[in-house]
């Protein structure tokens, strides 16, 4: 039996999405402050992705000034009717839902609308269009009646397809299944005349679950299905490679299978660094309503190909170094920047090459720094540049980070000290609190910098004429877990003033992200992503 590798979307992809239009899949997800935001994948086989672009492609579409990394865009869906792709999303301040917004597209790879803010509160929008062709929202929020059941709510009410506001009454569907448990992330189904409504509860962490109620009235009400949770990975022990499962969108393929796309993060000795990943999951329907994972009841690193799907399909997935050698006119879509545009501050060289101009905006502001990063795919990479910078002072740096949130973080940085003399500089930044751990001086303004990653964690490198070991970072220090807050590592390229009046520049030559073999043990948990076997 041929099988390919979950996660199928390795990195910080939480909250996933899924529609169908032919043969064709497209999938969104969840970017936080990070932008461009909302990035759109295709696939023709549920396993292989490719990114076609961002639904939040221009700055003036949504403002994500002043928010943590954490807030930001929360848990999009993305649906098509005749001929038309809807993305509904919310922006959240504080952790909690701000403004719902509705973006459309003739084509997924846009250009996407301007948003359109619609009059809806909580979070995690969805859309259903049902047969008649009428369009209803659901969301989340707090339970209008305190005691409702759970503390959350799913709500309904019908979107107009030619105001594209919504309409009529507010209709409150379900409080969940799990008493004193949130619900949330509602996605609705029709099956043989009857609506199915798939949400999660307990949370994102590891009482992460997937739970369902039905009706034969798409405005309710809804019965609970007593098999809730239908999906979760709460009861598995600590040698289990993939918890806090849930937050899941079904999809039809057209060789009548139905398969789920969920959220998972793989975790080692209770942590995990790579952020909450797309897991694809085997769907049965039976009179009773959808059975996830008919044959195990658990999300796999190994999962059987859908039907219909063959290894030469897509070709082998390759976890090869990859040199950005920033040969184009603009980034590539791995690249994202914090909360807007960098263009007045990061630009690709002619012949090659990028350039970082000094911002006076530090990593741990909350506006818009000259920072670019990737998000960390493997737990095992090397991730390294060639970097040519000459500070002024000792406040101006530029280099490689390892970033989690805007203070939850560490940088290797070309700098100078108080005599002029380059130096490398190791710092780690936690809670406010600044802590430099090494620092080394070069022979030269021009250097490679480069980090390694692996179960135990980060190690810091520099080379002049020879490499130089500037320290060890514990992995566990740039967990989830530990920082807080809902994203993955991404590691990338920064320059700062630190405020100081003052230009300057650094040179990029380029930025390779090189993948290395998982380690005995760990062979399955760093499987390659969207992979045959």
């Amino acid at each position: 039996m041929l099988t390919f590798a979950n996660p199928v979307l390795a990195g910080n992809h939480p909250d996933p999405s899924i529609c169908r239009v032919g043969e064709d899949f497209y999938l969104v997800t969840s970017s936080f402050a990070y932008y461009p935001g909302i990035p759109v994948f295709h696939s023709r086989d549920l396993v292989r992705w490719r990114p076609l672009g961002h639904v939040v492609h221009r700055s003036a579409q949504v403002s994500l000034t002043g928010l943590d990394v954490s807030d930001g865009i929360w848990a999009p869906t993305i649906r098509y009717h005749e001929g038309t792709f809807y993305v509904v999303s919310t922006v959240a301040k504080h952790r909690r839902g701000s403004v719902t917004f509705l973006s459309t597209a003739s084509d997924p790879a846009g250009p996407w609308s301007d948003p359109i803010v619609l009059e809806a509160e909580g979070i995690d929008p969805s859309l259903f269009f049902d047969d008649d062709g009428r369009c209803w929202f659901t969301a989340c929020r707090d339970a209008v009646q305190p005691d409702a059941g759970g503390p959350g709510e799913l709500w309904m009410r019908e979107l107009d397809l030619e105001t594209l506001a919504l309409t009529g009454p507010t209709h409150v569907l379900w409080h969940g299944a799990m008493r004193g448990a949130w619900v949330e992330a509602p996605h609705l189904y029709k099956r043989e005349g009857v609506y199915y409504l798939v949400a999660a509860e307990g949370g994102t962490e590891r009482h992460h679950a997937v739970t369902a109620a039905r009706s034969d009235a798409v405005t309710g009400p809804y019965s609970t299905d007593p098999r809730s949770p239908l999906l979760t990975h709460r009861h598995r022990g600590a040698a289990e490679p993939i918890h806090n499962v849930g937050h899941v969108d079904l999809v039809d393929t057209p060789a009548g299978e139905t398969w789920a796309v969920a959220l998972g993060v793989q975790s080692i000795g209770g942590t995990h660094t790579l952020g909450r990943e797309v897991f694809l999951v085997p769907v049965e329907w039976t009179p009773r309503g959808p059975v996830f994972a008919p044959d195990t009841g658990r999300v796999r690193l190994a999962e059987r190909l859908p039907a219909g799907t063959t290894a030469t399909a897509a070709g082998p997935h390759q976890d090869s170094r990859v040199r950005d050698n920033f040969n184009g006119t603009a980034l590539g879509l791995e690249w994202n920047s914090l909360r807007g545009p960098v263009d007045d501050l990061i630009s690709p060289r002619p012949g090659g090459g990028l350039t970082i101009r000094l911002s006076p905006e530090p990593l741990t502001s909350t506006g818009t720094p000259a920072f670019i990063a990737r998000r960390q795919q493997h737990l095992r990479v090397r991730v390294s540049t060639r970097i040519r910078f000459t500070a002024d002072t000792p406040a101006q740096e530029a280099g490689l980070t390892v970033f989690q949130n805007h203070n939850h973080h560490a940088t290797l940085a070309l700098t100078v000290d108080a005599t002029g003399t380059p130096h490398v500089v190791l710092t780690t930044r936690e809670a406010g609190a600044e802590t430099r751990l090494a620092a080394v001086a070069m022979t030269d303004s021009e250097v490679i910098l480069a980090v390694d990653s692996d179960e135990s964690g980060y190690t810091f490198h520099a080379k002049d004429s020879t490499w130089t070991t500037l320290g060890s970072i514990d992995r566990p220090f740039f967990s989830t877990e530990r920082a807080g807050g809902f994203v993955g590592v991404y590691i990338g390229l920064y320059g700062t003033g630190h405020a100081e009046a003052g230009e300057g520049e650094a040179h990029i030559h380029w930025f390779d992200y090189e993948p290395a073999p998982a380690s005995p043990d760990r062979a399955g948990r760093t499987a390659r992503a969207g992979s045959y076997s």
